[in-house]
């Protein structure tokens, strides 16, 4: 048995502590043994005795507790707030998530362990006490689907402490909830193939004094609008994932971003659009490894905020500033390619799925697919403004006075 009473000399006094590692299954460790309110270990030695008695104490009664509860078949208690930690890390580490999900996560599950407590045993946190936290964060003017990932979150959790035996079998406060809230199911936004045109003709017209992301703006958008790759996807792209002479897009995992799923690795087709795009980019731009480099570091890196890109080139067409996001250009790639031909037939929404790395054609049908008033069968998906001309009518005009450059219209058409 080790000498459970020490002293230590800290400056000019000499402080108390208790040697309790003989109870470490329950928490017991060194510790300074602390009158209530003070900081620092007591300098009495009397006192000393008594405060290491009573905590060797409670050391004792939560040991029998445990026991108690190791014979009646039940797992030890986990408080929630450590065990939340260790979730976190344990995710982190396993390389499956992205660090801007892991924030996220960390945000919901931080407002939870506030909410119940700390020191809260796992199998103590039940389905009132859930939907008291749901009804609390709808209070704060969360959203139905906002709510939704919080609950998500705090269940992964708990299938976490199932599959480590620290609840029972199926203990799973959210997963017992009969009513949980969802997110308002909304058309997203996209835009139809004059639409698309008319904004792709803004990009490729746009003139910044900014050089370092203006350059790439028109073939970066002419990427997203033609291949409808998430946005995090295109702008990990490397040059030598097209392929001028299989004319292919690769989308593949690299050092740069990973993918979401294993449907993600996918080739889709360099339509003749994107494959002159890309080619007059590249005759140019300065050797890189990225399709769509950054340098604001100093060294190569991926692009991490078009939101101003993106307000400089819809503003001229029209749109109010950050109304257009990224995921707007997967959707009308989504319109367009399903209006295709295929070998003479309608192009099927399977095989649009895998263009989008899906696994098949349910969310193309549930959520990407939108029907337009441009409906213009092709073999060739192509965004082309002097194709819409007659629709966009003034619209197409202004944007060429605006710079007082010509559209590029086909012989024997007027805008």
């Amino acid at each position: 048995m080790r000498r459970r009473l020490f002293s230590r000399r800290q400056g000019a006094h000499v402080r108390w502590y208790l040697d309790a590692r003989d109870y470490a299954d329950v928490g017991g460790k060194r510790e300074a043994l602390l009158v209530p309110g003070e900081k620092l270990g007591t300098t009495d030695r009397k006192l000393a005795e008594v405060l290491a008695a009573q905590r060797l104490t409670e050391l004792q009664v939560l040991r029998a507790k445990h026991s108690g509860r190791a014979v009646a078949g039940l797992p030890p208690e986990t408080p929630l707030g450590a065990y939340a930690a260790q979730h976190l890390i344990r995710k982190k580490s396993s390389g499956t998530t992205t660090d801007g999900w892991l924030v996220n996560v960390e945000r919901y599950l931080t407002r939870f362990v506030a909410f119940v407590g700390t020191d809260r045993d796992l199998t103590t946190i039940a389905v009132p006490d859930v939907e008291r936290w749901a009804s609390a964060l709808r209070d704060a003017g969360l959203s139905g689907g906002t709510i939704r990932h919080a609950l998500n979150s705090v269940s992964n959790l708990y299938r976490r402490a199932q599959s480590e035996a620290l609840v029972p079998p199926g203990y799973n406060p959210v997963a017992a909830m009969t009513e949980k809230p969802t997110a308002r199911r909304l058309e997203a936004q996209w835009m139809d193939a004059a639409e698309a045109s008319l904004l792709l003709e803004s990009a490729r017209t746009l003139d910044r004094k900014r050089k370092d992301a203006c350059g790439c703006v028109y073939p970066l958008l002419a990427t997203l609008l033609l291949t409808g790759g998430r946005p995090a996807e295109v702008l990990g792209l490397e040059v030598a994932d097209i392929s001028f002479v299989r004319k292919l897009v690769t989308f593949r995992p690299n050092g740069w971003r990973r993918l979401k799923n294993a449907t993600s690795h996918r080739s889709v087709p360099l339509w003749p659009q994107l494959k002159d795009v890309l080619g007059e980019y590249l005759a140019t731009a300065p050797p890189a490894r990225l399709l769509f480099p950054s340098y604001r570091t100093g060294a190569e890196a991926m692009i991490r905020d078009t939101r101003k890109l993106l307000d400089a080139v819809s503003i001229r067409c029209g749109y109010p500033e950050g109304e257009i996001h990224l995921y707007s250009f997967r959707h009308s790639f989504t319109a367009a390619t399903l209006q295709l031909t295929d070998h003479g037939a309608p192009i099927s929404p399977y095989t649009v799925g895998r263009f989008l790395g899906h696994g098949g054609a349910a969310l193309v049908n549930r959520v990407y697919g939108h029907l337009g008033d441009v409906r213009h069968r092709s073999e060739q998906l192509e965004f082309r403004a002097a194709q819409h001309a007659e629709i966009l009518g003034e619209r197409l005009r202004v944007l060429q006075t605006d710079l007082a450059l010509p559209v590029a219209l086909p012989e024997g058409t007027t805008a």
